[in-house]
């Protein structure tokens, strides 16, 4: 396994030890890390926070359903992907589950390699999410080292002024804006203004034409 998959979690909410210790030894024989829980508080107490992983959760739990545990993972933004499983499962209920942003919904008894490639589907998709979380990150932080003038020239820039132009706007010299701008464009390591613009959309610096409409 790479280092981020050995980083990556699966964590197994079930009330049934059996089933729990069933579903640790399954995934763990593929090579896994897995944690498991009784019920979903006892997984939001024990939660590090910024996990890479997934979590497969039985739906029918007394106390905190499944159902009802996604809505208190969505509210504390707990946003890794979810396999619900159930032995009592039905159409509304899988509707339900989907709809609140469940990855999958598998009815028990299921084929234990199906379950490994969900697990597995999962966690390749929160792999994402975490990379492009660090990229925001990191195109947030480097935005942030900007200085005041430096912020407003970019601003500028990707609203397609010119050089001249952002000058005028601003009341400085020519010159001055091209100093400003290749400071700024270094520390947001960029080579092109494609590249800043693109930056500033993800940032919420300027508006799509999506956002327009």
């Amino acid at each position: 396994m790479t280092s981020e998959q050995d980083a990556q979690k699966v964590f197994v909410i079930d009330d049934d030890a059996d089933v729990r210790d069933s579903l640790k030894w399954l995934l763990e024989s593929v090579g896994l890390s897995v944690d498991t829980f009784e019920n979903a508080l006892e997984f939001i107490e024990h939660n590090p926070g910024n996990t890479s992983g997934c979590i497969v959760m039985d739906v029918r739990m007394p106390g905190l359903s499944g159902i009802n545990a996604q809505k208190k993972f969505a509210d504390l933004a707990i946003d890794l992907p979810i396999i619900m499983i159930s032995a009592h499962g039905n159409v509304d209920m899988a509707v339900t589950a989907l709809t609140q942003g469940a990855l999958t919904f598998i009815e028990k008894p299921f084929d234990d390699q199906i379950l490994i490639d969900h697990v597995h589907n999962a966690l390749e998709k929160d792999r994402i999410r975490m990379a492009r979380q660090s990229a925001q990150s990191r195109m947030q932080e480097r935005y942030d080292s900007l200085t005041r003038r430096e912020k407003q020239v970019m601003g500028l820039i990707v609203k397609g002024l010119s050089n001249q132009e952002a000058a005028d706007e601003l009341g400085i010299n020519r010159k001055t804006v091209e100093g400003h701008r290749a400071h700024m464009m270094a520390k947001m390591k960029v080579d092109s203004l494609a590249e800043l613009v693109q930056i500033a959309i993800a940032l919420g610096l300027v508006e799509t034409v999506e956002d327009q409409s």
